[in-house]
């Protein structure tokens, strides 16, 4: 994805972004299979789906493997829920499907970059969850093991 993110977008809709990034550490947490390249790819195909509808088509393509379309379609919920809600306050409150496409690629980006390429990687993901340091919901299970 070689597209310019405008400077101001991330500063702008700081609170949807971190929002989005919870969704995505949230649904890691639940998964405890996933790994960075599923959570990549989910995020690609979201942010070509922004791209299509920001021109005014409508033309999803989720992921085929079966982890990243349920997270793909579990950040599509998320978002349909937060158009939803902002559609209830006004549309002085609303974003664009283009702001959304760029905070997409800024994670795909943020991605790329905190992952080692490695297959069973969760660099990113253990990040993501590093952002959110009180949030229950991410928190790690106790080790099981007992030690004498």
């Amino acid at each position: 994805m070689v597209e310019t993110i405008p400077k101001d977008i991330i500063h702008t809709h700081q609170q949807l972004l971190a929002q989005l990034a919870f969704s995505i550490a949230k649904f890691c947490a639940a998964q405890p299979r996933a790994v960075d390249t599923e959570v990549l790819a989910a995020l690609e195909a979201l942010a070509q789906t922004y791209k299509t509808l920001s021109s005014g088509l409508i033309y999803e393509r989720p992921p085929q493997a079966p982890l990243p379309r349920e997270l793909y379609s579990a950040l599509i919920a998320f978002l349909e829920e937060i158009k939803k809600q902002q559609a209830e306050r006004g549309p002085s409150t609303s974003f664009k499907d283009t702001e959304v496409f760029y905070l997409l690629v800024f994670l795909y980006r943020i991605g790329l970059l905190r992952t080692n390429g490695r297959p069973r990687s969760r660099l990113f993901i253990e990040f993501l969850r590093g952002q959110f340091p009180q949030a229950p919901e991410l928190q790690r299970e106790p080790s099981r093991i007992i030690v004498p």
